[in-house]
């Protein structure tokens, strides 16, 4: 009898989010209102709605800064648990915001500002450094092409520039996914370009992209999938080319509009 080896498929990964009637009240005001939304590991989404349409509060659930009022049929796991430790969670997915970037401009290294990704603090303090540690941010500043600015204090430096560090220390714990709100805020066309390029390297390396934003231009060529939000609510969710249209993005703004794509691109006009 010829023996046979057998192998076992090894399971696929949980869903970065499994979320189902996800209802966050702000005061006495829904700013999420029965959201269900699943997003797959490694999965590269674009967020898209106007402002106040619970975007952020969505951000802000997810690394359970708010959390849902309590539904028999409710969902709220992140990487398959639905309990976390909320420092163990927030060191599993790199997050970058304004409110981020605010916190961080003060006399601070871009390298510390990098290294300060592994203790979730803001500057290195009494902490211990690794040789790994120093060799882990060298790479990533090296990836992010920022080494000629790894001295400069965040003070000194652009809008832009500072954000690429941002995105160095959510990226140096090597996350899940890296989660961006609005993450061209306050950029010019250069910043916009190299920001751009960065987050185009991120996606292709196969770290998972979630971004959050009002602007389509800010949609990589790289992201498929976008899910819309209007009112707390999901407004719609599919393959970018099928939801990126007049008619459904013209609802979503309640404006006229035109959209067109460019080399994977997408331009909102005629508003």
């Amino acid at each position: 009898m010829t023996h046979r080896e057998t192998f076992e498929t090894p399971a696929p990964p949980p869903p970065l989010l499994d979320f189902a009637h996800i209802t966050v009240m702000k005061e006495d005001r829904k700013v999420l209102d029965s959201l269900s939304l699943t997003v797959g590991a490694s999965e590269h989404l674009a967020i898209l709605g106007p402002n106040g349409s619970g975007k952020s509060s969505l951000i802000k659930t997810i690394t359970r800064e708010y959390y849902p009022l309590t539904h028999p049929d409710r969902r709220f796991s992140v990487l398959g648990e639905e309990v976390w430790q909320v420092g163990a969670l927030r060191s599993l997915l790199g997050i970058v915001s304004a409110d981020l970037q605010f916190t961080f401009t003060r006399e601070i290294t871009g390298r510390d500002v990098v290294l300060s990704g592994f203790f979730s603090s803001v500057g290195l303090f009494r902490h211990e450094v690794t040789p790994a540690m120093d060799e882990r941010a060298d790479e990533v500043i090296g990836f992010l092409e920022v080494e000629h600015l790894a001295d400069r204090p965040m003070t000194r430096m652009s809008t832009g520039e500072a954000r690429r560090f941002l995105i160095g220390r959510a990226l140096v714990h090597d996350p899940a996914a890296l989660i961006l709100d609005e993450p061209t805020a306050g950029l010019d066309l250069h910043a916009l370009h190299h920001l751009r390029s960065v987050l185009r390297k991120v996606a292709r390396s196969g770290t998972g992209v979630v971004m959050v934003t009002h602007n389509l231009h800010d949609i990589i060529p790289e992201i498929s999938r976008v899910v819309l939000m209007k009112d707390g609510r999901i407004y719609g969710d599919g393959p970018k080319e099928e939801v990126l249209t007049d008619e459904v993005i013209g609802g979503l703004f309640d404006v006229p509009v035109h959209i067109r794509e460019e080399g994977g691109w997408y331009y909102a006009s005629g508003y």
